[in-house]
């Protein structure tokens, strides 16, 4: 199972009006601990950020799935009520669960998640669907090894001087 961890990533951006500004993005890493979640976005922005940044927070976040859609740029939170009965004595019982959606719109992020879950057997009911600032999400890599991630990050380096 999954571990997702929401990493907060400061940095100077250059402004369009040519202003350097100071920001601070959203990401969501899939991890074993925090340490490989700090390792594992330092390593996925080195390419994208010139100069300096910074992880400014790594948090736990529960998540029970993850539904892509690649022509979405944005990523919603849908938080899910499961639906089960007590045999004993008869009552309904509802059991939070949250899920990230990929979509460009919320219509999208609704399709999305609907198709996603059409094999369910459970009952369950939509009691949220919330736009999120996520700017990314980077899943595990299972197949790349600790070697392949050391060349790569040689590689970069000798790049970079």
């Amino acid at each position: 199972m999954s571990q997702w961890f929401e990493c907060k990533v400061k940095y100077d951006r250059m402004m369009e009006n040519g202003a350097m500004k100071t920001v601070s993005e959203p990401y969501l890493v899939d991890a074993l601990s925090f340490t490989e979640a700090e390792a594992r976005i330092t390593d996925k922005m080195q390419p994208y950020i010139s100069g300096e940044f910074s992880v400014d927070t790594v948090k736990r976040v529960k998540l029970s799935d993850i539904f892509y859609n690649e022509a979405g740029d944005r990523w919603y939170k849908v938080k899910t009520n499961f639906i089960t009965i007590d045999e004993k004595t008869a009552v309904e019982k509802r059991t939070a669960s949250f899920q990230m959606v990929q979509a460009s719109d919320f219509k999208g992020a609704l399709a999305t998640f609907m198709e996603g879950m059409h094999d369910t057997m459970a009952d369950f009911e939509i009691a949220s669907i919330t736009e999120t600032p996520l700017m990314d999400v980077f899943p595990a890599d299972l197949d790349e090894t600790r070697a392949d991630r050391e060349a790569r990050q040689k590689a970069q380096n000798q790049q970079n001087n």
